[in-house]
């Protein structure tokens, strides 16, 4: 009996912990909105004489808080709308059409904004070439992609010194969120230029709105390469000066990581590329910058060069993430690893293939609710043999409820004799007392594997169901699910053996209620699931204990 009393221990300590951070996550202070992206002392990168030797660094002055801001361009595809400013070219806004913002339904979800100092920047590394302070100016073209074009092309041109013209061109796509990024070099100078490039992110090191800090999805930053592969860095590791990743590779990426977003600048496969990361100074907030660096091709004096580097800005949707992973041969840019940015916690090994599945049924009915729903069907068919096998030693504990009393009353002095009458009892009736306990210990890992497939799944959010359910990634409004869970699960107490013991009954009891609270502030999603799980838990285990019942009662009918 101590190893159940230890089990059930496991199972309430960890009810309690996702009870506290549904709390906290839904009484976490508001952050307050910034009304001005700080871009700080943000050095121009340098890169380390394994690429070429140092350049000089561009001279760089702090943004005021409050200053005016520099004027921008707004560029409209079918999927985003992004705001690029005339310093720098830097992307200061980005919006996504089909994504609306988690606390204001009414407005378009932005990745890059102000509240977060999140930009995208990139630049030259050498003398008297363009970086993210320059002020560029906006060649005239058309600023929303046509229903007939597939591309949309943004020009901003850099002033002339001494010969050498730099443009920065901003290439779109219909329906994609890959945004090419390019320098073209017109060199009519006296003077070979041999540049870098830098391709950076700036970002504050808070959390997105809504996550708690306890149980919530990666914001950081990652980094992959062939030989490291997937590297996460947390922003402390940083601040403190001891961010752990591999600087230098001929492939690989850099990203930065939110819960159901990422943006990555992900260099051509085979370029020779230099990552670093460094905390800000004097910004409205801890922030950090990451980067990339690599070289461009020599400009000549009369000749021209050009260097690219795509950013990927945009939803962690899975089909999209690894159609990018794949070689330019198959319709992909060769970002190997880059579905790995979806964070399905410490059970992705479990998470990854039910996210598959999940998605797999989606193809087939056209709804993520129902999805859900028949997955839940085939999670409780696959562990039918072991749940059946359960649920039969649980109505056997249930026949031995009166004989266990019996026994309590006969030896409640005597606690070691208790037990060894209470062992003598199972082993005569063939009953494992842990049997009973055996379909939540299995479901635990697969549940919590479940709980961040749809957490970290995009394609969950504002994903509707039926009537009042409109998006499965956020609570029930009207707390009708949670209800339903918390009377299945009580049904599914009565349903099982009172335990001898008091204090485990008393915490059998509380379970429910316990589980309800922590659910009232879950996702929708997740809530279906343990409801759809514990409707057929209660069918199957009625089934089998009447079937138990019924078998035990004529075999007593014989014997008289």
């Amino acid at each position: 009996m101590d190893n159940r009393r230890l089990l059930l221990l496991l199972i309430f300590s960890f009810s309690l912990v996702m009870l506290w951070d549904a709390w906290q996550k839904h009484n976490q202070p508001k952050a307050v909105a910034s009304t001005t992206v700080s871009t700080a002392e943000t050095p121009t990168p340098q890169p380390t004489s394994s690429l070429h030797a140092p350049l000089p660094v561009a001279p760089v002055t702090a943004a005021v808080p409050g200053a005016e801001r520099a004027e921008t361009v707004v560029v409209k595809t079918d999927l985003l709308s992004a705001e690029i400013s005339k310093q720098g070219g830097d992307i200061v806004r980005l919006e996504f059409n089909h994504y609306k913002d988690s606390v204001n339904k009414n407005k378009d979800f932005a990745l890059f904004e102000a509240k977060h100092q999140y930009v995208a920047q990139s630049g030259l590394i050498g003398e008297n070439l363009p970086n993210h302070k320059t002020v560029f100016s906006a060649v005239a073209g058309t600023r929303e992609l046509g229903s007939d074009a597939q591309t949309l092309e943004l020009r901003l041109e850099a002033p002339t010194v001494n010969g050498v013209t730099v443009a920065k061109v901003y290439t779109f796509t219909r329906g994609s969120y890959l945004i090419n990024v390019a320098y073209e070099i017109d060199n009519k100078g006296e003077k070979e230029i041999a540049a870098h490039a830098y391709y950076q992110l700036q970002r504050d090191i808070k959390p997105p709105d809504g996550e708690s800090s306890m149980v919530s999805t990666f914001t950081g930053l990652a980094v992959y390469t062939d030989k490291e592969k997937f590297q996460k860095v947390d922003f402390a590791d940083i601040e403190k000066g001891k961010p752990n990743f591999a600087t230098k590779a001929d492939n690989g990426w850099l990203a930065m990581i939110q819960h159901y977003f990422v943006s990555a600048w992900i260099p051509e496969p085979g370029l020779p590329r230099e990552f670093y990361m460094r905390a800000l100074e004097n910004t409205a907030s801890p922030a950090v910058a990451a980067g990339v660096i690599v070289p461009a091709p020599a400009a000549a004096p009369g000749t021209k060069a050009a260097i690219s580097v795509p950013i990927y800005a945009g939803p962690q949707i899975q089909t999209t993430l690894e159609q990018l992973a794949k070689p330019k041969a198959e319709g992909g840019i060769g970002a190997q690893g880059l579905p790995l940015v979806v964070d399905y916690g410490w059970l992705t090994i479990i998470a990854a293939p039910i996210f598959w599945c999940l998605e797999a049924i989606y193809k087939v009915v056209g709804n993520w609710g129902w999805a859900i729903v028949l997955l839940t069907v085939c999670i409780k068919l696959l562990f039918f043999p072991l749940s059946a096998a359960s649920y039969k030693s649980m109505a056997k504990m249930k026949t031995v409820t009166p004989r266990l009393m019996a026994l309590k009353e006969r030896y409640g002095d005597d606690r070691q004799k208790l037990n060894q009458e209470m062992m003598a009892l199972y082993k005569r009736e063939k009953i494992n007392p842990l049997g009973g306990c055996l379909p939540i210990a299995v479901q635990i890992p697969v549940f919590i594997a479940l709980y961040w497939a749809l957490l970290g799944a995009v394609e969950i959010r504002d994903a509707p169901w039926i009537l009042w359910i409109t998006d499965l990634s956020a609570q029930d409004p009207y707390f009708v699910l949670p209800v339903i869970m918390v009377v299945t699960m009580l049904i599914q107490t009565k349903l099982n053996p009172t335990p001898p013991d008091p204090i485990q009954a008393k915490v059998m009891m509380m379970m429910p209620f316990i589980f309800g609270a922590m659910f009232f502030f879950f996702p929708a999603g997740l809530v279906l699931y343990w409801v759809v799980n514990n409707i057929l838990s209660i069918a199957q285990q009625w089934q089998i204990t009447r079937m138990i019942e019924s078998g035990g009662k004529a075999a007593n009918d014989s014997k008289a």
